[in-house]
């Protein structure tokens, strides 16, 4: 159970009409803009729910890094560290324990589930988030969780979140599941040009951009970079 409020973030206002699609029903679509709170605040909204019971829900995000992430951003606002309500799993790395209600995977790690006990005991939701980043393995567990909610499990919850989709396709794949639709917050962009000098490595430009950002404007600023080493290089040139 909740026992705190959680943020008040877009996704929040269609939270009880996705309750009451996966309550009269075992599958939906969600479509939220980035940044609308679905990889957080869906799974964590859906504990209270009546036909979870024991069972736990399981949260595919496509990468390590956004599995990581979510599942310590889920715990935070639970006032816990990763491995109690929410843990994680993936290759060569497990966080998870008897009190684990949200276990957050990555895509090899359901399909391996699946294969080994393809009744999915004490699971009671499967999750897919970010499903406009197709990939073969995430199109392969979702064939493989139709399969199962199809054949063993007509009680398995299913909810496939995207940020870009179309939603009326991935819904026919789930036998005409609801869609439902959150509106995002649009901020003005303004795009502006700084050439880089030959000879300049693209730390020292974008270290030296994001100073003149932060001198100039108020907020905060999202750099974006080519890799880890490019982020790693500028946050030292920063610091």
């Amino acid at each position: 159970m909740i026992t705190k409020p959680l943020p008040e973030l877009p996704v929040s206002a269609v939270l009880p009409a996705l309750s009451e699609a996966l309550g009269h029903g075992n599958s939906a679509v969600l479509v939220a803009p980035p940044g609308a709170g679905k990889t957080t605040l869906v799974p964590l909204a859906l504990l209270d729910a009546s036909w979870l019971g024991a069972g736990k829900i399981v949260l595919l995000e496509p990468r390590r890094l956004a599995a990581r992430a979510a599942a310590r951003r889920m715990a935070q606002l639970l006032d816990e560290e990763p491995g109690a309500t929410v843990g994680y799993a993936m290759r060569m790395e497990n966080r998870t324990s008897a009190k684990t209600r949200i276990l957050v995977v990555t895509e090899g790690v359901l399909a391996r589930m699946i294969l080994d006990d393809p009744e999915l005991p004490g699971i009671s939701a499967v999750i897919f988030d970010e499903f406009h980043e197709r990939s073969l393995d995430g199109d392969f567990g979702l064939a493989l969780a139709l399969d199962v909610q199809g054949a063993l499990r007509p009680d398995l919850r299913m909810l496939v979140m995207s940020a870009t989709l179309d939603g009326a396709r991935v819904a026919r794949l789930l036998s005409g599941a609801p869609v439902i639709e959150s509106e995002g917050r649009a901020f003005p962009v303004d795009i502006r040009y700084d050439e880089r000098p030959a000879g300049t490595t693209i730390e020292d430009a974008m270290a030296k951009a994001i100073r003149a950002a932060l001198a100039d404007e108020s907020g905060s600023v999202l750099a974006f970079l080519p890799g880890q080493r490019e982020i790693e290089r500028t946050a030292e040139r920063l610091a």
